[in-house]
């Protein structure tokens, strides 16, 4: 009895799982305009009628949106709320002078391709120069040949360590340069 139970039973649950499936995936989605929209949360609270809540959805529509991409969007809580000031600050760099750039690789960031563009895609004066086959590039400052203004795997190399984090690189970077024979550059800060 049970051999018969499962031989007619099974074939239905496969078959309504499969369309379950394909439904998801291929389901229409809803284009933007097409789809029906709610009524907002104000006037479903008060139940008026509907010619009311047509003329407040036309009057409302661009708030309406603003809404939905808002509640789209997960709630994000400030860690670390820094001032004003401090997120709009603008830092001046001089490339002729003393600064250099010190690239803090922090991995699964796309930080790997971000310090190749740094290298060989950043339209410069002089920009660096960068040999085949080799990771390596030379960013020298414009007019002179030892300075370097950028502090990188590929500029560098891992010169403080594999994936140094911030404090080491903040005690190994004037040694590191010094070494390189650029003791015109030091941290002023």
């Amino acid at each position: 009895m049970d051999e018969r139970f499962n031989r007619w039973l099974l074939p239905p649950l496969l078959a309504l799982l499969f369309l379950l499936i394909v439904y998801q995936y291929v389901s229409p989605a809803c284009p933007g305009a097409a789809c029906p929209r709610r009524p907002p949360a104000s006037a479903a609270r008060r139940g008026g009628d509907p010619t009311e809540r047509e003329e407040e959805e036309a009057a409302g529509a661009a708030e309406e949106e603003e809404e939905a991409a808002a509640a789209a969007l997960p709630r994000l809580v400030a860690k670390f709320p820094f001032a004003r000031g401090e997120l709009c600050r603008r830092v001046r760099f001089d490339m002729r002078g003393r600064d250099v750039i010190v690239f803090l690789h922090i991995q699964k960031t796309g930080g790997t391709t971000f310090g190749r563009h740094l290298v060989r895609n950043i339209r410069l004066e002089q920009p660096c120069y960068c040999r085949a086959g080799q990771k390596k590039c030379a960013c020298h400052r414009p007019g002179g040949d030892k300075d370097t203004w950028l502090f990188s795997r590929f500029s560098t190399g891992w010169s403080c360590g594999l994936h140094a984090d911030w404090t080491e690189l903040t005690s190994c970077v004037p040694a590191a340069m010094e070494r390189r024979g650029c003791a015109g550059n030091r941290t002023l800060r």
